[in-house]
């Protein structure tokens, strides 16, 4: 078997799939890439058992057919280097493989494809769902900050699909903060849901910037199937129960302060250098059109107190904050204002942008640290 490709069209379609390979298998054959020649396209494949990824590229030039699995790290290392130039693959019956480029010649021996193992199929009751790439790219990017590494709680340590035939929320919470990211620019043909790990969720964040059209998505109780223009992910699913998130967002907050999202921010990270290295606790303190952030770690005798202006005409109220939580969800929101709606110092803190984006509905939640005093 022989083909000739793009060095460095090889090289993009090889790192973006590799990305799923872990550094420690208990399958040797997981450490390779699989490749397949069918028809004058070659087909590469990355797997480490539970999540597999492939894409595929044609060829210029080519003669017979076949597959094998070669190590990943040697490949890549070999076609780094390379610039952009044509490659001649030629594959011996032992695959041994042997790679022309143009001052020189790598060799290598490639394994058999029988072990490696094969992408799990969709059962028969499987749903499926059209999302165009942009939506997903942004719920993807909002959230997953907030999932979990829970080992005694494994659903929450995903992004909850939560499908109706009126729209699409994706959900991640950790227990301490919450994203709600819902989008009524689509929708399914029936109500259903899955749980997206973690590693396969920031796979798709990777792939999805070059990304162009929509992605088809394909569930059943155990596995998903992403169809994207360039790459096909299969993927094992969490199993379980999602808890049911709407229950913990506070209705109705009568406290509402509105900010300039870049100046909380400063302010935050100036003030946060003060806090506790414990706890990372800072006091929110707002009063009419004024917000005074405060830290103090009484173990070091250090403190900082700040004051900005913000929209706020409710009653007096202080609340305790992470720092480093309320920054990661300031940090995820992209709008110029945000809203924090309170009820009192003891319920959930709910932070909203102040003007949604088009056909999109964005929440926060943090829940609130108890003050001392």
């Amino acid at each position: 078997m022989r083909f000739t490709i793009s060095s460095t069209a090889l090289f993009s379609h090889l790192q973006a799939i590799s990305r799923v390979i872990n550094s420690k298998n208990s399958l040797p054959i997981l450490d390779c890439f699989l490749l397949e020649l069918v028809d004058g396209t070659l087909h590469m494949t990355a797997s480490d058992n539970e999540t597999t990824l492939s894409t595929s590229i044609e060829v210029n030039e080519y003669e017979g057919e076949g597959r094998l699995a070669v190590s990943s790290k040697t490949l890549l290392e070999a076609l780094k280097e390379i610039p952009e130039q044509p490659l001649n693959f030629h594959i011996a019956d032992n695959l041994e493989i042997k790679v022309e480029y143009l001052n020189g010649q790598y060799s290598l021996m490639g394994q058999n494809a029988m072990e490696y193992p094969q992408a799990q199929e969709l059962g028969q009751n499987a749903v499926q769902v059209t999302i165009p790439s942009a939506i997903l790219m942004s719920g993807i990017n909002r959230s997953i900050f907030a999932t979990a590494d829970d080992e005694l709680r494994p659903v929450m340590n995903g992004i909850y699909f939560d499908i109706t035939t009126e729209d699409l929320t994706l959900v991640a919470s950790d227990g301490h903060k919450l994203v709600r990211c819902r989008s009524f620019a689509t929708q399914g043909s029936e109500k259903a849901a899955f749980i997206l790990p973690k590693k396969p969720a920031n796979l798709l964040k990777n792939l999805l910037p070059k990304e162009q059209g929509d992605v088809q998505i394909g569930f059943d109780d155990r596995n998903a199937v992403f169809t994207l223009e360039n790459y096909r992910m299969v993927c094992r699913l969490i199993e379980g129960r999602y808890p049911n998130y709407n229950s913990v967002i506070p209705q109705n907050n009568p406290h509402k302060a509105t900010i300039d999202r870049a100046l909380f921010i400063s302010a935050l990270r100036r003030v946060s250098v003060f806090s506790s290295q414990a706890s990372s606790l800072i006091k929110l303190s707002l009063s009419e059109n004024a917000m005074k952030i405060s830290a103090q770690d009484i173990d070091f005798s250090t403190s900082a107190v700040e004051t900005i202006s913000c929209q706020y005409d409710g009653n007096d109220m202080s609340i305790g904050f992470k720092s480093s939580f309320l920054i990661d969800i300031l940090n995820n929101i992209s709008s110029q204002n945000i809203v924090i709606e309170l009820a009192d110092p003891s319920r959930a803190g709910v932070i909203v942008p102040e003007e949604q984006e088009e056909n999109e509905d964005l929440l926060m939640l943090l829940m609130p640290m108890m003050l001392n005093d």
